[in-house]
């Protein structure tokens, strides 16, 4: 999951109880929350999606430790500039389409954009962006390209898949949406099946849903246990000929058991409540289950569920896998693209590829500007190759068959060049260590 942060110290001290020591913006101990709140030197505090909001909105802060009063946060952590999740094109329509989970908002370019190096960014044709829109931490982007309707999926605060029509900009509300598990990533449809596949990242699990499911409908059928393979599955791709999907998975997983009474603690029933074909979620986590396993990319059959094990899966040190986030299919060339994050490179493999299969190629070094890419687009129409990089504020564009260290036919920026990136995800908590005078983020 990627995420948007603006940490405000003075939330931060009010969440403490810190507050009640004042102190000036230019305070060497400002950051010194466990020290100063007398706790111990690395204490958590939570950071809600609700502050988020509000600051990201340049709305007042509420103090936590004051009678109810505004505080202005002694200064801010945060990035400025939209952070590319995912990528889509609408190859009828000419347009890129990009969500941005920095700043909850979906972007649409005009498919030829190409920053001039000395601009400082692309600017959109449009924007979706507001309260209105029910956009939070948006991953996984699809484009339909008979109608051009764009379903984005709400990774972490929302729990909601959501749906705006082509030509939508601005403060609008979907015109759809419906209730999803906690912590769907990707997004694929099934076009002549009239199916929708999200991943769901925290339960290693996948839901399917009718295309035109809506509120609170349930999933047609899902798929969720140890035999799936799924381990923190991110990315999914669709392969129409062979009728099988492609799934990425980092490797992390547990095993769940329902049970009347939750035994974590961690309640997560509400969308869950009178439906369906729905997975279970980390309230029934069995203790002590957890396991970190290689990554992978497992290929299931389009009508598989339950605890159906893959009919492959491609894993091992030759895969060159190590954090795989987004995949993309190119039917005619029958090629699989995997944007591999942690590398900054895109493997390319065989649609039959298996077991400890190295990559066809690479795309990878320097020349290609590619930086913690989390999404990948295969557009079979132009044959180009579309990559978000969520690590360099940037999309850039390739040729389909491009291979090793290329520079890209076109970037699109939305930041001055050179411009780091936080790259931190929801920040859940944070904490600071006094003796080395770090802010500690866990995402």
């Amino acid at each position: 999951m990627r995420g948007y942060l603006m940490l405000s110290v003075a939330v931060l001290l009010a969440l403490t109880g810190a507050a009640r020591d004042p102190l000036s913006a230019a305070d060497p101990r400002s950051l010194e929350i466990g020290r100063l709140a007398g706790l111990e030197a690395i204490q958590p505090c939570e950071m809600p999606a609700a502050a988020q909001r509000r600051m990201r909105t340049g709305r007042s802060t509420q103090s936590a430790a004051g009678s109810g009063g505004l505080a202005k946060p002694v200064r801010h952590i945060r990035d400025a500039y939209p952070s590319y999740a995912s990528v889509a094109v609408d190859m009828v329509r000419n347009e890129v389409v990009m969500t941005d989970e920095n700043l909850f908002q979906v972007l649409v370019y005009d498919r030829t954009e190409n920053t001039p190096a000395e601009a400082e960014a692309s600017k959109p044709k449009r924007v979706i962006v507001g309260d209105n829109t029910n956009i939070e931490f948006q991953s996984g982007v699809y484009v339909d390209q008979k109608t051009g309707d764009i379903y984005a999926a709400n990774n972490d605060t929302r729990d909601t898949l959501v749906v705006f029509s082509h030509g939508s900009q601005g403060d609008v509300k979907p015109v759809r949406q419906m209730e999803t598990p906690h912590g769907t990533f990707g997004v694929v449809i099934a076009e002549a099946h009239d199916e929708l596949f999200m991943t769901e990242q925290h339960d290693s699990a996948m839901v399917v849903y009718r295309k035109g499911a809506t509120q609170d409908e349930s999933p047609i059928r899902y798929l969720q246990g140890a035999k799936t393979g799924l381990q923190d599955p991110h990315g999914i791709a669709f392969d129409a000929k062979d009728d099988v999907l492609f799934v990425a998975n980092y490797g992390y997983t547990h095993d769940v058991a329902f049970t009347d009474k939750p035994k974590t603690g961690v309640n997560q029933a509400d969308n869950r409540e009178g439906k369906k074909n729905w997975p279970l979620g980390r309230e029934f986590a069995v203790p002590g289950s957890g396991t970190i396993n290689p990554p992978s990319i497992t290929v299931h059959a389009r009508t598989a569920k339950g605890d159906a094990a893959p009919l492959r899966k491609i894993q091992g040190p030759a895969t060159g896998l190590n954090w795989p986030t987004g995949l993309a299919f190119d039917d005619q060339a029958r090629e699989l693209f995997v944007a591999n994050d942690a590398s900054h490179e895109i493997l390319v493999f065989d649609a039959a590829a298996k077991g400890n299969a190295r990559p066809k190629r690479v795309l990878k070094g320097a020349k290609t500007k590619l930086a913690n890419p989390t999404s990948v687009f295969a557009d079979t129409r132009n044959r180009e190759l579309w990559v978000a990089n969520f690590g360099g504020h940037s999309a850039t564009v390739y040729d389909l068959s491009a291979t090793g260290d290329v520079t890209p036919k076109r970037i699109i920026r939305n930041a001055p060049d050179g411009t780091p990136s936080l790259m931190i995800g929801n920040p859940g908590a944070v904490g600071y260590d006094p003796k080395r005078e770090e802010i500690l983020v866990p995402n």
